[in-house]
């Protein structure tokens, strides 16, 4: 659904040139009144573009260059650490929702963005003391989330699980939160359940390709080496072949895995760099 904002950009910018045509004959200034009309826009309207669907580094020095102006505003140092995070620059953003986090209009939620700024900038102890500051009855996805992955790097599974299930059970978007906890059960050995959990993933969201590769992991781990059905194109096929194959020569069935490589070279509708030189690897190793 099209923002509001949006949609008033568009009519404005039909306006303005209707406005240019006027002015040509009036002897009004078109850009003139363009800037006006920019100024008196909506600011919430533009720092929520800005967090969403502006680039992010250009997100960053905008709200970098309004909270110079207004450094108190608890508002525009959430859309900066937002807009650090969409960067990729956690650690900066870690420093910023510290200190919205001490604002004294802060909220619950700047406490679960803050530890989501930890989990990503690695700082999985000072996540978890982050997340202990949090009241019970926070009880958002993203609380869930968050620690469900903080209780996976403690290697507390039976929390894990917990977490992962409430945390399934309060989006209606479950495909990325189901394959978290699928990998959380591969890493720990518990090759079927993952496999079961990545399928869920998969029937919710057949684009994830994540669920996909990581299926043919718990699968390969099983000796499964077969595509299972789902929704792929011949691209991800052959990269899914590959997957298993490498699987395959991992668990010693080298044989299988060669043969899964020259399927995936096979099919891949280009040239398959990776797997040609892991095959190439492989068939010359085997002649030495």
């Amino acid at each position: 659904m099209r923002s509001p904002f949006v949609i008033s950009a568009l009519l404005g910018s039909a306006l303005v040139l209707s406005a240019c045509e006027e002015g040509l004959q009036l002897g009004v200034d078109p850009v003139a009144e363009a800037l006006e009309a920019v100024k008196g826009a909506d600011g919430d309207n533009l720092n929520e573009i800005m967090m969403t669907v502006a680039e992010p580094s250009e997100a960053v020095t905008y709200f970098q260059r309004v909270l110079a102006q207004d450094p108190e505003n608890i508002d525009l140092k959430r859309g900066l650490a937002i807009s650090l995070v969409r960067s990729d620059r956690s650690a900066e953003a870690v420093t910023v929702w510290s200190d919205v986090t001490r604002h004294p209009d802060s909220v619950t939620a700047d406490l679960v963005n803050l530890a989501d700024a930890l989990v990503r900038a690695d700082q999985w102890d000072a996540a978890r003391e982050v997340m202990n500051r949090i009241p019970e009855e926070e009880g958002s996805y993203q609380r869930y989330r968050l620690a469900a992955m903080i209780a996976d790097a403690g290697e507390e599974w039976e929390k894990a699980d917990e977490y992962y299930e409430t945390a399934s059970g309060l989006t209606m978007k479950p495909a990325a939160i189901l394959n978290n906890w699928g990998y959380s059960n591969l890493i720990r050995g518990k090759f079927l359940d993952a496999e079961m959990l990545f399928q869920e993933a998969i029937r919710q969201n057949g684009k994830l390709f994540t669920a996909k590769n990581n299926l043919m992991m718990a699968r390969g781990a099983q000796r499964k080496y077969d595509l299972p059905v789902m929704p792929m194109t011949q691209t991800e096929r052959a990269e899914l072949l590959y997957t298993l194959a490498l699987t395959a020569i991992k668990n010693g069935d080298v044989q299988i895995g060669t043969g899964l490589l020259r399927e995936a070279v096979d099919s891949h509708p280009q040239y398959f760099e990776a797997a040609v030189r892991s095959l190439n690897a492989l068939e010359n190793n085997v002649t030495n």
